[in-house]
């Protein structure tokens, strides 16, 4: 615990902008290196000095290369040794050097000049686009099914006036013979139904011109609504606006140089782009298309939403290249498949495809409001997929886009995080967003392109590919019967041949399933640490109770250090102790800075009400990506030191952990998680990412290595135990070596550092965990207490409701664990899990237990399964 600070006084966090040192100066032009600090890192010192040494004068890592598994072709395709050094560059930063005018009036009008530069022109983008898709033959097909449908449900409705005609006459003939007038009238009726049906279906047969002209009208309204119509000089007007606004909110929109010329280079193979970006903001719709278009790349298809097909603004957003899609594809009154819709759609894509034009493609579907990646919806990319396989274009080229924010302008969820509706989008919400975006700074926006990758190429490499199977046949073994955890790594992959060919329905969605989760990775893992994403962590994970600022500074330095060893990038640069007030000045809301009587030093405390909890968890997810296979390990540390503590036979007395025990405890609950953050690729098992964050965290010196003589010695059970796991595949390049590969898969045994510093760094990283593991023990004791089926919905709201109030009542040692988002993957990873059993009724989804935890001793074993990785 640390000494409470003296008595202080609160200052405004906005003064701190103002503070020796403007943190404007600094920060407005970043450049390519960052300042360093004479004193010695020690929140982080958990890496021996002297393998840090080798880190602190590197250069900036180079993110975003493809698998070299899936796509090694690409991986050497548009990629040289050149490439990294490149540099970053600011895109709004725009001067008279970059027009091809000098002078003071060049100089007044830059922003004029450099968007009339632009090569943009008409002959760019798509020409009868609304022809082609109406007389193609996929929607006049669908066109014809959808008439036949209509017809036959018309005539399905039997004729009244010839049924009643038929029944007057039947009365008729059966009048005076009372003996059999019951059942003779009933067998009468029932003719005259069946003659009056088989009457109509004849009708039927003849071709309904006015049913089929109203359908053809139905598909012009739905094409004219959906399709993008590109105006240069709109984009060109756009680029002018975007130019001024941008520099009055944003400090600096960063990108790599390298990264933009592989784009480039990708344009001219004459082939679609796909970018596939994550979504944090809605200003990522404008974002990627002002990037490209102020580096003469052509402006792509933006697939949006149909919830922003508002007046005027959507006009807009056609003009610019975007085009609106629902949000579910089967919105029909009966819940069945659009048929015509889906043609339209699918045939879009496909014309635009042959006309080489460039998609951008939101995979999560909406903006994270949890600071995390969305799992992947691969629904617009399957389309895109299907024809490739179908032999309409030769290739496809993939970019993943990481986007990251130092502040998104929406500025928080926190209103859908606590389960308030989601406000419908307006004019009168846009405008007044944008009002608002005027009067703030939202500090640097950093914008990676992964390096293109083949489409062909990778759907290729899945003719032998690794199909994990459902946590139900897994994972759920393992929690009910401990003893079994073998189970979860015998079975883990299941290999499916020829997959390329897609003729099993299966094997076609798991492929592009992977694909999208593979881009998605990518990605995510593309996406640079901003200033604000270290400092929220920082104040929730190391220090909940308040930190001195020089202290903060020093955390912030050694924590971005640790960062770029990992190989993952900085969205900022500059002297840290500008950056960190930098970053409080945005966090301002979440933070109370108070001034103390000691050196006039600030003390920063983080705000401990729900709202502030959730913002900085928010921005602390913007790194999680980076330390989630170290802090899984950390937590399963716990599980598996409870687990020697119950049965000392697991352990010997010097503390001593199995590291195959620990890696199997840690694939567990990677699974468990698979909701959250991804740990690996798809092409990856579980099993060897774990291995190799092990390996990792026994180089920092956390975890020590024991020596041969200090190994226990194994029971014949265990040792025959070690036996029933396969042997993991490797992750390595092709020029490692494989001399003492097998004897560094030999089980050994580790230990924990004793010194202070290991230990606050696998304390902090158990933290990192501690939100989602306690929501997730949470709702299993919900779970625990659930009696009757329940709607989806309506236990969700139950859930959540449960939550808010534990965080109310301060039961809940991490406020954040009661966001909306939490709750929706708990109750989503329940069902894989085999917890629940969903059943339909109608359009909405009842809940109820399945018979595998109906017994309370079931439901308690899960509980105490996921306690088990949470701090005591």
């Amino acid at each position: 615990m640390e000494e409470a600070p003296p008595l202080a006084v609160n200052t405004d966090i906005h003064s701190l902008s103002t503070s020796p040192g403007p943190v404007g100066s600094r920060l407005k032009l970043l450049g390519d290196e960052w300042g360093e600090r004479s004193y010695i890192p020690s929140v982080f010192r958990a890496a021996t000095l002297k393998w840090k040494e080798a880190f602190l004068s590197r250069k900036r890592p180079f993110v975003g290369r493809c698998c070299h598994v899936c796509t090694p072709q690409s991986r050497d395709k548009l990629f040289n040794s050149n490439i990294p050094s490149l540099g970053l560059h600011n895109v709004i930063y725009i001067n008279e050097t970059h027009t091809r005018y000098r002078g003071w009036l060049a100089r007044r009008l830059c922003y004029f000049l450099f968007v009339q530069e632009r090569d943009v022109h008409k002959d760019m983008f798509p020409k009868n686009v609304v022809e082609n898709v109406l007389n193609s033959n996929r929607v006049q097909m669908a066109i014809v099914e959808l008439t036949e449908t209509f017809s036959v449900a018309t005539s399905m409705q039997p004729d009244s006036k010839l049924c009643n005609k038929l029944k007057r006459k039947a009365r008729t003939v059966l009048k005076g013979v009372v003996a059999f007038i019951s059942s003779a009238f009933l067998r009468a009726q029932t003719a005259v139904v069946d003659a009056s049906e088989t009457s109509s279906t004849v009708i039927t047969v003849q071709p309904n011109h006015k049913l089929i002209n109203k359908v053809k009208k139905q598909t012009e309204k739905v094409l004219q609504e959906m399709v993008a119509f590109v105006s240069p000089t709109l984009l060109r007007l756009t680029g002018w606006v975007l130019l001024k606004l941008f520099n009055s909110f944003f400090w600096s929109i960063q990108i790599h140089r390298g990264q933009l010329e592989m784009v480039k280079a990708a344009t001219e193979l004459n082939a679609p782009l796909v970018f596939l970006p994550v979504h944090k903001s809605h200003i990522d719709y404008l974002l990627l298309t002002f990037i490209l278009f102020c580096h003469n790349i052509k402006a792509p298809h933006i697939a949006a939403g149909n919830n922003l097909n508002i007046p005027i603004f959507s006009t807009l957003i056609r003009k610019l290249g975007g085009f609106f899609i629902r949000r579910r594809l089967d919105e029909t009154i009966d819940g069945r498949k659009d048929v015509l819709y889906r043609a339209i759609l699918h045939t879009y894509v496909e014309e635009l495809l042959l006309q080489k034009q460039y998609f951008e493609i939101f995979l999560e579907g909406t903006r994270s409001r949890s600071g995390k990646t969305f799992p992947a919806k691969a629904g617009l990319l399957s389309m895109v997929v299907d024809t490739l396989c179908a032999g309409v274009i030769d290739d496809v080229l993939v970019i993943p886009v990481g986007i990251s924010y130092d502040r998104i302008i929406e500025g928080n969820y926190n209103s859908e995080q606590l389960g308030n509706p989601k406000k419908n989008e307006s004019l009168w919400t846009v405008a007044r967003g944008v009002c608002r975006m005027l009067q703030k700074n939202y500090g640097c926006v950093r914008v990676d392109f992964a390096q293109p990758f083949s489409m062909k190429e990778y759907l290729d490499s899945q003719r032998q590919m690794l199909q994990p199977l459902p946590l139900s046949q897994t994972l759920l073994p393992v929690i009910i019967d401990p003893s079994g955890d073998y189970v979860l790594y015998e079975h883990e992959d299941v290999v499916v041949a020829n997959a390329r060919y897609m003729s099993d329905e299966a094997r076609r969605r798991h492929v592009i399933a992977t694909l999208a989760k593979h881009a998605m990775y990518t990605a995510t893992k593309s996406c640079a640490v901003m200033s604000t994403h270290i400092v929220a962590c920082l104040l929730l994970y190391r220090h909940r109770q308040g930190v001195d600022l020089s202290k903060l500074v020093e955390d912030f330095f050694s924590m971005k250090e640790e960062v770029l060893a990992r190989d993952f990038d900085l969205g900022f640069s500059g002297n840290c102790d500008d950056v960190v007030m930098h970053a409080l000045h945005l966090l301002g809301n979440c933070v109370t800075v108070k001034n103390t009587s000691r050196n006039n030093e600030f003390f920063i405390i983080p705000k401990t009400t729900i709202p502030a909890m959730f913002e900085l968890n928010f921005y602390s997810n913007g790194i999680l990506h980076v330390f989630i296979a170290e802090a899984i390990i950390a937590c399963s540390l716990l599980a598996v030191l409870e687990n020697m503590s119950s049965d000392l036979s697991q352990g010997t007395a010097d503390g001593l952990i199995s590291q195959e025990k620990l890696v199997h405890k840690a694939a567990g609950l990677c699974h468990l998680l698979a909701y959250e953050v991804a740990v690996a690729l798809p092409c990856q098992r579980i099993y060897q990412v774990c291995h190799e964050a092990v390996e990792r965290i026994v180089q920092y010196g956390v975890l020590l290595v024991a020596e041969d003589d200090q190994e226990p010695s194994l029971s014949p059970s265990e040792q025959s135990w070690e036996k029933k796991f396969p042997d993991p595949v490797t992750w390595r390049s092709d020029e490692e070596g494989d001399s003492d590969y097998d004897e560094e898969q030999r089980d050994r045994y580790l230990k924990i550092s004793q010194l202070q510093e290991h230990k606050e760094f696998i304390t902090f990283l158990q933290r990192l965990l501690g939100p989602l593991l306690e929501a997730y023990s949470s709702a299993a004791i919900f779970v625990y207490n659930f009696t009757s089926p329940v709607s989806e919905t309506e236990y969700m709201q139950n859930l959540h409701k449960y939550l808010i109030a534990r965080v109310e009542k301060q039961l809940s040692v991490y406020g954040e664990c009661a966001t909306l988002s939490l709750v929706k993957n708990t109750i989503a990873s329940f069902k894989d899990l085999g917890v629940f059993v969903e059943k339909k009724e109608g359009r909405s989804t009842v809940l109820e237990l399945s018979e595998t935890f109906l017994p309370h001793e079931n439901r308690q074993k899960l509980v105490d399964y996921i306690l088990s990785f949470s701090i005591p």
